[in-house]
């Protein structure tokens, strides 16, 4: 347990010195969520409506700038190799590495969400809601995102195809997110937000229990490559 905290603080610090952690998402984040209702216009009721899934796909795109670089700085200056050699087993060096991701880019996205809702007019119920599907979501972006880097490992411009392949597999997350903050917006109580918070709750559970597993069976066989 020692050496795990070890790597999930030594990954958070390694993020922030970067500039790959909560910065450049959070600058990423609020510019989207400042341009598309300056290119929507001023109507505060569709404003609203579209708030979900605005702010859902931003919050995404933002966790996805720092991805590529979960495992690939490691692999680069040798460090991974010494990590493998450790007694943490490579899923826990998957999993340490998915929770720092979340902890320093997905937990700040989350807590900034509520401000950026006021510009979009969201009802206090639904921002409440918003702020609970990227509280449950953003762990499964930083898990799905770690199969993906882990896939690319040993891809010089892995960068460029690493949103090709998650995207697709983060749309579940996207439409139960932007779901729940929509039946929140049709009456539904916030804490329930329809069926969609449950929805991403397993979503993110199962992408969570699994995706150490996947990301260290592919950074096992880059290393033996």
């Amino acid at each position: 347990m020692s050496a795990f905290t070890t790597l999930v603080a030594r990954d958070i610090r390694l993020a922030a010195r970067s500039g790959g952690g909560a910065a450049l998402a959070l600058g990423f984040f609020a510019l989207v969520a400042t341009l598309v209702p300056l290119g929507i216009g001023a109507d505060l009721n569709v404003l609203a409506r579209v708030a979900g899934g605005v702010l859902w796909v931003g919050a995404v795109l933002a966790a996805l700038l720092s991805l590529d670089r979960l495992f690939q700085g490691d692999y680069e200056d040798g460090s991974l190799d010494v990590i493998a050699l450790s007694p943490l087993s490579l899923e826990s060096v998957s999993l340490a590495k998915m929770l720092a991701h979340f902890l320093s880019t997905g937990l700040p996205l989350t807590l900034v969400s509520p401000l950026l809702a006021l510009l979009f007019n969201l009802p206090a119920p639904a921002t409440l809601t918003l702020f609970l599907s990227l509280l449950i979501g953003t762990p499964a972006v930083s898990a799905v995102g770690a199969i993906g880097a882990s896939l690319t490992l040993s891809l010089k411009r892995g960068g460029l195809i690493l949103p090709l392949l998650i995207l697709p597999l983060l749309a579940p997350a996207v439409i139960f997110g932007s779901g729940a903050v929509s039946a929140t917006l049709m009456g539904q109580s916030a804490m329930g937000g329809g069926d969609g918070l449950w929805l991403l709750l397993a979503f993110s559970a199962a992408a969570c229990l699994l995706s150490p597993f996947a990301a260290a069976a592919s950074v096992r066989l880059n290393l033996s490559s």
